[in-house]
C-alpha cells in the first residue's frame, strides 16, 4: 500500500457536507483538505457500473487536473431481492426535474420489493468505496459495507437519503432514528475510512 506523504489532499466532491466530514476525520493526521469546487473542477460523467469504477473516474480526473493526490468516493444502497439495485444508481432513483426526492426513491424501492413478492427479511447493504489516486496514475481502493434490511413504513427524521428505510444488522432502529454521531461510527463510510486512514499513519 502506498503511503500518503503530503499534507494537502484534494477531495473530488462538490458536496460540502462530505468535505467537512472528511476534513474532520483527517485533522489528527495533519492533512488539510481542499474541495473540487474550490479548485473549479467540473464533475466528470460517472459512466461505470460499479462503485469502484465511478470513484476511480472522479479521483483520477481530479488528480490529473490539479497535480494533487485526490480522494473520491462512490456509495449507494444495494437491495438483494432487486438484484443489487439501485446500486450505483442510488442517487439517480431520487432525481426529478426539481432536484432529488428521496421519499419518491424509497417508495420505488418498496413498490419494487412488493411487486417481486420479496421474502422477509428484505436484505440490503449500504456500500462505500474510497479511491485515492495520485497524479502518476497509481491508486488505492478502500471498501466498507454495512449490511441490514429494508423496513416499511419509513422511520425517523435524521440522516439523509434512504436512511429511514434501512435498519442495520444488530440494531432495532433505522439509520434515520440514530444519533448522527452513532451512525457515523458504524456506517459503511466509517468502515471504509478505517481502512483508508492506514495510508496517513506516519
Amino acid at each position: 500500500m502506498r503511503p500518503f506523504a503530503g499534507d494537502r489532499l484534494l477531495v473530488a466532491s462538490h458536496n460540502i457536507g462530505k468535505l467537512e466530514e472528511i476534513a474532520h476525520l483527517l485533522e489528527p493526521y495533519g492533512v488539510s483538505v481542499v474541495g473540487a469546487a474550490e479548485m473549479q473542477l467540473p464533475e466528470p460523467a460517472e459512466t461505470e457500473t460499479t462503485f469502484v469504477g465511478n470513484a476511480r473516474i472522479k479521483a483520477h480526473a481530479a488528480a490529473r487536473a490539479t497535480g494533487l493526490p485526490a480522494l473520491a468516493d462512490d456509495s449507494g444502497l444495494a437491495v438483494e431481492a432487486l438484484g443489487g439495485a439501485p446500486g450505483v444508481y442510488t442517487a439517480d432513483w431520487a432525481e426529478t426535474g426539481n432536484g432529488r426526492d428521496f421519499v419518491m426513491a424509497m417508495e420505488r424501492v418498496w413498490h419494487e420489493l412488493e411487486a417481486a413478492n420479496a421474502a422477509e427479511p428484505r436484505k440490503a447493504t449500504f456500500c462505500c468505496t474510497f479511491v485515492m489516486a495520485w497524479p502518476d496514475g497509481h491508486d488505492e481502493v478502500f471498501e466498507g459495507r454495512m449490511p441490514g434490511r429494508i423496513v416499511w413504513p419509513m422511520r425517523g427524521d435524521r440522516g439523509h437519503g434512504y436512511d429511514p428505510i434501512f435498519q442495520p444488522d444488530g440494531y432495532d432502529v433505522t439509520f434515520a432514528e440514530m444519533d448522527r454521531w452513532e451512525k457515523n461510527k458504524i456506517s459503511h463510510r466509517a468502515r471504509a475510512f478505517e481502512k483508508l486512514v492506514e495510508i496517513f499513519d506516519r
